[in-house]
């Protein structure tokens, strides 16, 4: 049965696509079927031609329980893209930076042949990351449930005005503080948002989740650190009147309600 690797590419940058092509050859030439979605296959062969060797297109020719492994090429943003396309499937995901930062990938774009090289020989290991389960509840009704591999963010959704929060830790009130907003992060998501925002940390196989105050004006709204095993909660109170907006992974809701509680636990599934 022949092998499969799927190759996603930032359709927006060129050097993204030209790694892509490179990708889809060396994968050939080791005996493994390259695939893309359609879309990217035509923005890489409009750049750079086609390729001389044959590409397996994603839903027509092949479904994504019969990849091996997603080759992610690009950034963060990228991969957390990819990480959205296979969530319903068992495939693991490799990425090779392209981007400025790159914390979630494990090679360079200097190293592409040796990665392919790697995947041919299948010398890698799988490692699971913790993901989350965000839902909002308005008078005892779920109006919006998602999840995601990073983080999950109430943010003021007007630039003058800060928003009023209140944290629960384990169904219990913690604190209530002003600020701009409040992340709540995985271990994966503590080098993004979390990080950018002062936060620690957090090694991959550690089991916990980090809540984050947003410029908070308060003297003691520091950054917690909390077991996965704590559902957690985060409410916009109302006396300011100011709006807030959620964000989960890249995912947007708008016209988040006020006294709306935003509860977050540990989702089952990597």
């Amino acid at each position: 049965m022949s092998r499969r690797v799927l190759v996603l590419a930032h359709t927006g940058r060129e050097e993204s696509l030209k790694a892509a092509w490179e990708a889809c050859a060396q994968l050939h030439d080791s005996g493994i079927v390259p695939v893309m979605q359609e879309s990217e296959l035509r923005d890489m062969e409009r750049f750079f031609g086609q390729l001389t060797q044959p590409v397996e297109i994603l839903h027509d020719h092949v479904q994504l329980p019969d990849v091996e492994l997603v080759m992610v090429l690009g950034g963060d943003g990228t991969i957390l893209r990819a990480a959205e396309l296979v969530r319903e499937v068992d495939v693991p995901l490799l990425g090779v930076n392209l981007g400025h930062v790159g914390f979630l990938a494990e090679s360079e774009r200097a190293d592409l042949a040796q990665t392919v090289e790697w995947i041919a020989r299948r010398d890698y290991t799988v490692e699971e990351r913790m993901t989350i389960d965000v839902q909002v509840w308005v008078r005892g009704q779920k109006i919006w449930h998602t999840w995601a591999l990073n983080e999950a963010a109430i943010e003021k959704g007007n630039r003058e005005r800060m928003i009023e929060v209140v944290t629960e830790v384990d169904e219990r009130p913690l604190t209530s503080f002003g600020c701009d907003g409040v992340v709540v992060a995985t271990p994966t998501g503590s080098t993004a948002y979390a990080f950018s925002a002062g936060g620690p940390v957090v090694w991959p196989e550690v089991e916990a989740l980090v809540i984050l105050p947003i410029s908070a004006h308060a003297l003691f709204a520091n950054p917690l650190v909390v077991s996965p095993r704590s559902p957690l909660a985060v409410q916009v109170l109302t006396p300011t009147g100011a709006p807030a907006a959620l964000g989960s992974g890249a995912r947007l809701a708008a016209g988040f309600p006020p006294a709306a509680p935003l509860h977050i636990h540990r989702s089952p599934p990597p």
